[in-house]
């Protein structure tokens, strides 16, 4: 790009408008997402957080992403580690995603029923899937980070209606139809 094509274009990241952002929210509200929680081990304990926002990204290698709004707290000390495990939630787990989308919440007892890959990091074997994953790269988005981890272990759980998140609220797909 020459310096004057350079010079012309818009910045990527700079003000934005209040009406676009108040539309931004609002087309996401009413878009349905799956629910994981995303935990590591850090020296001071283990950490998670629920995420909505995790998709696949590449089989070779095998990856995928997601994101999170800040850089402190529970998604900072995500943030700083080299290994996570992304749990992909069944519906009879909507309480435990909302007990990790809280701060201050009781996570990680033995009543949820954690256990630890070999890795260290904490799993859940009652998810529905379950993958560890070796950060490859993090890339600052704003006021949020993409994170991009490369998949080295799927530990497949029981079989359950994936947990789904819209509005606010957590659902279930178990009485949808198929539309084709």
């Amino acid at each position: 790009m020459s310096t004057e094509a350079a010079a012309a274009a818009p910045d990527a990241v700079g003000p934005v408008d209040a009406d676009l952002v108040h539309d931004y929210k609002e087309a996401f509200r009413h878009h349905p997402a799956g629910v994981a929680l995303i935990t590591a081990a850090t020296a001071t304990g283990p950490v998670g957080l629920t995420a909505s926002s995790v998709a696949s990204v590449a089989l070779d290698p095998t990856a995928l992403v997601f994101s999170v709004t800040r850089a402190t707290g529970t998604a900072g000390a995500l943030l700083g580690v080299d290994a996570i495990a992304v749990h992909l939630l069944g519906t009879h787990q909507a309480a435990l995603a909302e007990v990790f989308a809280r701060s201050g919440a009781p996570r990680f007892t033995t009543e949820q029923g954690w256990s630890r890959f070999d890795g260290g990091e904490p799993w859940l074997p009652d998810a529905p899937a379950a993958l560890r994953c070796r950060i490859l790269s993090r890339t600052p988005v704003g006021s949020s980070t993409l994170v991009v981890a490369q998949v080295l272990e799927v530990r497949l759980g029981p079989p359950a209606e994936p947990l789904v998140y819209r509005d606010r609220a957590y659902f279930s797909l178990a009485h949808a139809e198929p539309l084709t």
